[in-house]
């Protein structure tokens, strides 16, 4: 398996059999020493406030999404089956989307 960035787009497939895209939120250093990451989970429901990273085709998905930093996520490593894609501007865009969810 390929390592994950941070700041990927993955495909998961969760221990109930869904599959969904996420966000990698850990550093890249980090992740090749870990079971265990923290992502952030891609929804179609776009609200537009500030703990979101709005996604699209620029970054490897077919529809409108985004990111959401409020519903950050523990995973498996080995639920990410298939990279998506990857953010614009990675730490500038997780930087901004987790001091929103902090209020720093």
């Amino acid at each position: 398996m390929v390592t994950p960035l941070q700041g990927e787009i993955w495909w998961a497939e969760t221990e109930e059999r869904k599959r969904r895209p996420v966000v990698v939120v850990t550093r890249s250093h980090a992740i090749p020493i870990l079971t265990w990451i923290v992502v952030a989970p891609v929804t179609r429901s776009v609200r537009g406030i500030r703990t979101e990273i709005p996604l699209g085709e620029d970054e490897g998905l077919a529809v409108s999404c985004a990111a959401r930093f409020d519903n950050l996520q523990p995973m498996r490593k080995g639920f990410l089956t298939e990279r998506a894609g990857i953010l614009k501007h990675p730490r500038l865009q997780i930087c901004r989307a987790l001091s929103a969810l902090a209020d720093c």
